[in-house]
């Protein structure tokens, strides 16, 4: 018996979803889960662990993402407490609930916007002179954290915790997934994820995906959607916090 639920594509990292996915499915939505994102663990620990047995020396860790913390965290845990004068950062508000399970909590966290721009842009990080930061994060990626803390005065280590990789799906599965009228929309919570959803879609599932409706959590990701040639403009969400996913949802019909 067929549905009568907008049906929705959920793109998040498998471990990560089950949250998001219980909000829609309470909201009315039928979901179908495909992450486009593989998390795997760093190919060499040399960094994290040195970064590990010296945090007392840094002033503040920041981390970037839900994967960072709990990757980045529970690493460092194994080895050792966490130092009282290591102050913590998150970019959203996720990441800071992500802490909260290892019994840390942020000391800086910006309280709309979720991203390095808004984080920089809270007054505590204006004058970093001095100060030595620890970055944890997957591999590449952006450097405009790095390279303001930088100008800011402060000494900045980049620190890889986790490295994110483009799922191998069924080429026949993906076609059939894509076909028109069977998704109403889909999620995509980063850059990454889109390319590589993209790149999953292949050749002949590019230009049926290219038509679905979007849902984002950055202009960033709007930017690229337009430039891989999807034919709609996404629907922007406030943040990349499962409840501002499900209002943008609901927005885009």
């Amino acid at each position: 018996m067929a549905t009568s639920k907008p049906r929705l594509l959920v793109t998040r990292p498998a471990a990560q979803s089950a949250h998001l996915c219980t909000l829609l499915e309470s909201a009315g939505y039928e979901v179908l889960r495909l992450p486009a994102i593989e998390i795997l663990d760093p190919v060499n620990l040399h960094d994290l662990e040195t970064v590990s047995d010296e945090l007392d020396s840094y002033d503040l860790a920041v981390f970037v993402s839900v994967n960072a913390v709990q990757k980045g965290v529970e690493f460092v845990l194994d080895r050792r407490e966490w130092p009282e004068n290591t102050a913590i950062a998150t970019v959203g508000a996720r990441s800071a609930g992500a802490l909260l399970p290892y019994g840390l909590s942020t000391d800086y966290v910006p309280e709309h916007r979720f991203n390095s721009e808004a984080l920089l842009a809270l007054d505590e990080l204006q004058d970093m002179t001095g100060q030595r930061v620890a970055v944890f994060r997957g591999n590449g990626g952006r450097e405009y954290l790095r390279d303001t803390l930088l100008e800011r005065g402060a000494e900045v280590d980049y620190i890889e915790v986790y490295r994110r990789s483009c799922p191998v799906v069924d080429t026949a599965a993906m076609l059939k997934l894509l076909q028109p009228g069977y998704l109403d929309c889909v999620t995509v919570t980063s850059n990454e994820t889109l390319q590589n959803l993209y790149n999953m879609a292949g050749t002949a599932g590019q230009p049926l995906l290219c038509e679905l409706p979007l849902v984002v959590v950055s202009k960033r990701q709007s930017v690229l959607a337009g430039q891989l040639g999807f034919r709609r403009e996404p629907q922007l969400a406030a943040n990349a916090c499962d409840e501002a996913i499900v209002a943008a949802v609901r927005r885009a019909g």
